[in-house]
């Protein structure tokens, strides 16, 4: 087959291995895969969304960070690394996948916690220009950590957290009483994605604030902040980032707010002064007063080169060219699930949305009895994505280093499981702490 032919409209209703062995021939964002350490030949990773791949400068530049910088420079370090700027330094470069401006995003803690500075910052906000506005509304299947967080602080504040079963009821739920709507861009679960424009217009005309968790989204799928006229972003740094496990996350919060009112954890970072140390907390102005505590400084050099294999793609169209090769990727194995999986297994069905503008970077499948053992029989071929409860194999589709014959090999692995009935091998139902 011609691959410079070859294209995914053409291919129907079924995948062959050479029509993805062309795909990459084809693909123009084939040589970014160089930028990663990936294991063993034959692996297939398919959890991009839960854990990036390690970028192969990583090493490198944390070995420099700890006998270099640290071993050598100690604390003269922090100023002559630049260690103290890093937070800022990380979050410009992140800023630029988002769709914010220099000075708006810092790089910082982790995703819970900046989610609890932005949601009480709001809830702030609305009380004392609304007091009346008592409601946080988010989605019943949003990722539980934001609701854990949005339940505290509706009982700290006195308000009430409503959650919306429906995604298509979102719009309709906002009212008189709503303080803030609090999403996920890309869902967890199912990989839906919302239209950020349109929920934030809608919120707004009610009198509401947003605060949008970007943890599936950003590096991924292209995210306009200010086009969206969003309020507040959070986000994570160790899925699409790369930055490593446990990676700092990041905070956004739009400029019309950055210096209205303090955030919660007032910690030195966010003074305006930390060296003065002054007993008495005065807030930096702008994104910085949302920093609280020392920056994780080898955590932060690793993020850093994550965040660097994202922008590598710049040259070569930048977030809207890795959209493409994402919805072409997700829509090739969402297609040979069905042409070649679903006929084998009656209840596995795919909950993820068909329409590309509304899938983000995943393909989530349901099934109530083959879910875990399934992708757990999976693990064990090589072919790594991961099990959500209670009925969800989940399957992340990095375009930085996925590649079309790895959608075909994960396809043609699940209808081997399915078909030979390996998933009912008593080792693959017994469960780990971490699925």
């Amino acid at each position: 087959m011609d691959p410079d032919t070859t294209d995914i409209d053409s291919i129907a209703p079924q995948l062959f291995r050479e029509d993805a062995e062309a795909l990459d021939i084809a693909d123009p964002l084939a040589p970014l895969r160089d930028q990663f350490e990936l294991p063993e030949s034959g692996l297939v990773y398919l959890d991009g969304n839960s854990l990036g791949v390690c970028p192969k400068a990583t090493a490198a530049r944390v070995a420099d960070v700890v006998q270099g910088e640290w071993g050598q420079g100690l604390i003269r370090s922090w100023n002559n690394a630049g260690w103290i700027d890093l937070p800022q330094r990380v979050g410009d470069k992140i800023a630029r996948l988002v769709g914010a401006g220099p000075g708006e995003l810092v790089a910082a803690d982790s995703t819970s916690v900046n989610l609890f500075k932005v949601l009480a910052a709001a809830l702030a906000i609305q009380k004392a220009l609304a007091p009346a506005r008592r409601v946080i509304v988010s989605e019943t299947h949003n990722f539980p950590t934001d609701l854990y967080i949005a339940q505290a602080l509706a009982r700290e504040h006195g308000c009430e957290l409503q959650l919306v079963d429906d995604a298509a009821a979102l719009a309709s739920a906002l009212g008189a009483d709503t303080a803030v709507l609090m999403l996920t861009h890309v869902n967890y679960r199912n990989g839906a994605m919302h239209d950020m424009a349109a929920l934030t217009a809608a919120a707004h005309a009610a009198g509401a604030l947003t605060v949008w968790d970007l943890a599936h989204s950003a590096g991924a799928v292209p995210v306009d902040l200010h086009g969206a006229d969003a309020d507040f972003a959070v986000g994570c740094g160790y899925k699409y980032l790369n930055g490593g496990p446990g990676a700092p996350a990041f905070v956004w919060v739009h400029p019309r707010h950055a210096d209205g009112f303090e955030q919660p954890l007032a910690g030195w970072m966010g003074h305006a002064a930390p060296f003065e140390f002054t007993p008495g907390y005065r807030p930096a102005p702008g994104i910085a007063r949302y920093l609280c505590g020392t920056p994780a400084v080898l955590a932060m050099a690793a993020l850093e080169c994550g965040v660097d294999t994202v922008l590598s793609a710049e040259p070569l169209g930048g977030m809207a060219a890795l959209r493409e090769k994402s919805l072409r990727l997700t829509r090739l194995f969402a297609m040979q699930v069905r042409a070649t999986c679903m006929p084998l297994a009656p209840n596995l069905r795919i909950v993820s949305p068909d329409d590309d503008a509304r899938r983000g970077s995943q393909v989530c499948l349901a099934d109530p009895e083959l879910a875990y053992p399934v992708v757990q029989a999976l693990i064990a071929r090589g072919v790594i994505g991961d099990f959500r409860a209670p009925d969800i194999l989940r399957f992340g589709f990095t375009p930085l280093y996925t590649r079309f014959t790895d959608v075909w090999d994960a396809a043609e692995h699940l209808r081997q499981v399915l078909e030979s009935g390996q998933w009912r091998e008593p080792r693959f139902s017994q469960r780990q702490v971490v699925t």
